[in-house]
């Protein structure tokens, strides 16, 4: 450890490769699963029959729960949770922070002896008071209008959170204000989920299908993040206050090497990957995969597919345990999208499908797509969706943070557009313009090794890329960011592809009425579609500058940053999409375009306000003392050597007094566009298009001198971690 850490870091104890946190007892996962869950197999054990048959209905169908049920269903989640340690309940919830949010209540109700007993019945699981007057609102009621109700959500499992000293039963929760409007992520997440079965079924119904009765979206996650020792953590306030560095020179070794993707896990990684999913599984987590991701001690953890709404609670609740599980490693979890420059940053890619009841995939397009009319009425509601609607489904993953990331190596452009794969686009083009599919025998892969077994060949190459390309079976949406929730964009994606089918089925049903023959009404409509929507289709380089011009020809927006795109909420066609689906309203979508912008404001004011303190109070002071130490030196030995041999080090000297003395100007710059900004906070608009396009340059020009001093600057006076250090001292 570097002497500059000693002072600061000699009563905190890291854990390493020989003293990692390690458990009593290795369980296996199917010991573990679920056991800190209020499954239906949980209801199943403690439930009455009726009562859990009632419970299924309402989870699987979408029933309505009646309050004697929910009294029979209070009484037994109680007993189970009380009898699993836990003292205290609270509605867990989406707020508009992005986050979860959480108020404990004993399970306590007192007698008028003097005693208490425990206590908790049907309306205290469907209902909460949580007030929670200070969380974002974008307008829908003032801070003294504090009254806000938490609603359980039956749909999704309740389950227990483990404290050190205890544990707390959470009851996954939307969260509406007085009137109704949604103060939540949940409330809109699962309107959408209902426009979407609700247009869904209509397709099925056209296609003769009698019997299904709801379409459910489901959801797979790759959650991308960074660990780094703590101690380097603590010694970082940029990290601690904003997520990630705002200074740091690159290091001599990055990711250039490429030896990091998929390579052998250090033994203190693997120890904190094993712990963190023994805790996913108790809460039913399915994680399934661990790895190294491209850039150094960044990694990856997706689970198995579930439906949506758990997939985004899960999500949730695993970047949080994320974090916790960090700390007994001695590390910080950093979701982040862009903790450090120059090496690749951290993505979340939505892998979306829609499923019916009975177990079909709407989007798996079977052996022969061309043949199969659903799947292709299914996939032409998707390429109208994100034509159509694509600037809308790109606000959902701007934030601060997602800009340093998006059109990068690692991510997609800010460009939307679809990658089909070589087959599927031959099928779309055959069927909007004639042009014939070519055959291809899928076969086999010959590695030419003749004791390995053949590979079979899949029907096209994956493009890493694109920002929405159909994988298979589902669709990617690569562009959401690390730190985010999921279920914003898969709201947007919902409610555009309910959309799209209802235009379909809208236009279907009248042929049908007109007694037109069914299969040729779909065949026109499908190749009528695929002509006026196949400019969203792109199987290229996304990063080329060729395709960023001819993106431009073709009409679709380049919404490079949150400032540009943020608008796009408030459109007067976002207004009429999710007023029509009853997924937001009018206020609540205005809402969401203000919190959007005072988000972005908020986050970039705080990196204003650290950069002008790391640089101010911490690097020019590292500057000044190093100047002061070659001065000192060249004084010294002018006295003893000849000029001639000082002068390589008078020319370092009045390089590092120009770098120190250049840093101070572009600090006062900083300052000042910063003032000048914060000056039209009234104005979200004009304050955000002022940190888009003043006071970021200036960080960065701020930053670029900082890095280049840090090259400079005696290792035992620079206090700041180093990316070599953070990076590669695990």
């Amino acid at each position: 450890m570097s002497k500059r850490f000693i002072h600061r870091t000699q009563n905190f104890q890291i854990p390493n490769e020989t003293n990692a946190y390690r458990v009593e007892k290795i369980e296996m996962p199917t010991e573990l699963f679920g056991k800190n869950v209020f499954s239906l197999n949980t209801m199943r054990a403690v439930l009455p029959n009726q009562i859990y048959r009632n419970m299924k209905a309402v989870i699987e169908e979408g029933a309505a729960l009646d309050a004697a049920t929910a009294d029979v269903v209070a009484a037994s989640m109680k007993d189970w949770a009380m009898s699993n340690g836990a003292t205290h309940y609270t509605h867990w919830f989406h707020p508009l922070t992005g986050l979860t949010a959480e108020k404990h209540l004993a399970f306590l109700a007192p007698l008028g002896e003097g005693g208490v007993i425990s206590e908790f019945s049907g309306k205290d699981l469907l209902r909460g008071e949580p007030d929670a007057s200070s969380f974002p609102s974008g307008g829908l009621r003032s801070t003294f209008e504090a009254r806000g109700y938490t609603g359980w959500d039956p749909t999704s499992n309740a389950f227990l959170l483990e404290g050190l000293n205890g544990k707390t039963l959470c009851i996954p929760s939307f969260f509406i204000g007085w009137g109704g409007q949604a103060l939540d992520k949940k409330t809109p997440l699962l309107r959408s989920s209902e426009a979407l079965s609700k247009q869904a079924i209509r397709i099925l119904r056209l296609f003769g299908n009698t019997t299904a009765k709801k379409v459910t979206a489901y959801l797979g996650c790759e959650q991308e993040y960074f660990l780094i020792d703590r101690k380097y953590y603590l010694q970082r306030p940029d990290l601690v206050a904003v997520g990630r560095t705002l200074f740091g020179a690159k290091p001599p070794k990055g990711q250039e090497l490429e030896d990091h993707y998929f390579g052998s896990i250090k033994e203190r990684v693997l120890a904190y990957m094993q712990d963190l999913e023994r805790e996913l599984y108790k809460l039913g987590i399915p994680v399934n995969t661990r790895h190294n991701e491209v850039a150094p001690m960044q990694f990856e953890i997706a689970p198995i597919f579930e439906t949506l709404n758990t997939a985004v609670d899960h999500n949730m609740i695993m970047m949080s345990i994320m974090k916790t599980v960090a700390h007994r490693h001695g590390f910080e979890c950093l979701l982040h999208e862009k903790p450090f420059a120059r090496i690749n940053g951290s993505g979340k890619h939505n892998n979306w499908s829609i499923i019916d009841n009975e177990g079909t995939n709407l989007v798996d397009p079977g052996s022969t797509p061309q043949e199969n009319a659903q799947f292709l009425v299914f996939l032409a509601a998707v390429m109208r969706a994100i034509h159509l609607y694509g600037d809308i489904l790109r606000v959902t993953v701007a934030s601060a943070a997602n800009d340093h990331r998006l059109g990068a190596n690692e991510a997609p452009p800010a460009i939307i557009s679809i990658y089909l794969g070589e087959k599927l686009t031959q099928v779309v083009r055959y069927l909007a313009e004639g042009t014939p599919i070519q055959k291809k025998s899928e076969g086999f892969i010959d590695i030419g090794v003749s004791m390995l077994p053949p590979l079979p060949a899949h029907d096209s190459d994956r493009n890493r890329t694109s920002p929405f390309a159909f994988t298979g079976n589902k669709f990617e949406f690569r562009a959401v960011g690390s730190s985010q929730s999921c279920a914003t964009p898969m709201m947007v994606l919902n409610t555009i592809v309910a959309e799209s089918l209802g235009y379909i089925a809208d236009i279907l049903e009248e042929e049908v009425r007109q007694q037109k023959p069914f299969n040729q009404a779909v065949k026109e409509l499908v190749s009528k579609l695929f002509r006026d929507h196949s400019l969203i289709l792109f199987d290229g380089d996304n990063y080329s500058q060729s395709w960023h011009e001819e993106a431009v020809r073709r009409g679709l927006p380049n919404l490079r940053n949150t400032f540009e795109a943020a608008p796009a909420l408030v459109t007067e066609k976002a207004k009429q999409l999710f007023t029509k689906h009853k997924v937001l309203s009018e206020i609540e979508l205005e809402s969401r375009f203000h919190i959007k912008l005072e988000k972005f404001i908020k986050n970039l004011n705080i990196e204003t306000e650290m950069t002008l303190q790391i640089g101010r109070t911490n690097i020019i002071p590292a500057g000044i003392a190093y100047q002061q130490r070659l001065s000192d030196s060249i004084r010294s030995a002018a006295t003893y050597v000849p000029e001639s041999s000082i002068t390589e080090q008078k020319a370092l000297l009045q390089k590092v007094s120009r770098l120190i003395n250049d840093l101070i100007l572009k600090l006062n710059t900083l300052d000042e566009f910063n003032q000048e900004a914060k000056s039209h906070r009234e104005d979200l608009l004009k304050c955000a298009e002022i940190y888009q396009t003043k006071v970021r340059p200036a960080m960065e020009e701020v930053r670029g001198i900082a890095d280049e001093l840090e090259l400079y600057v005696d290792e035992d006076l620079w206090q700041l971690p180093k990316y070599h250090e953070m990076l590669f001292h695990v």
